[in-house]
């Protein structure tokens, strides 16, 4: 766990506010079924799968041949629900084995 500090303004008047946060940990692209080796930093896997999702909307909208086939492989997954489930949570153990980050 980390701790930052941080600067708060509030009607002029600046306080500091220590936060406790959990070490943020790091997955690529690829390793959540996506296309490239963008890296993602995340505290949970649920940020970190909004991440890769916002990145994907992102790559589609751009028309990446090669994330709209990752996409296309995912579709084909989602086609059976406990495939997807088994693939979502196999990516979950990922990330929860992964270590955190220096």
């Amino acid at each position: 766990m980390q701790t930052f500090v941080r600067l708060i303004s509030r009607n002029s008047h600046n306080l500091l506010k220590t936060v406790k946060t959990a070490e943020m940990k790091t997955m690529t692209c690829k390793q959540l079924g996506g296309a490239c080796e963008l890296q993602f930093n995340a505290n949970s896997f649920d940020e970190m799968a909004e991440l890769s999702k916002k990145h994907g909307m992102e790559m589609f909208q751009k028309g990446d041949k090669d994330h709209l086939a990752a996409m296309n492989e995912m579709k084909e997954l989602m086609k059976t629900p406990d495939a997807m489930k088994t693939w979502f949570e196999t990516r979950r153990k990922e990330f929860e084995a992964l270590p955190e980050n220096a």
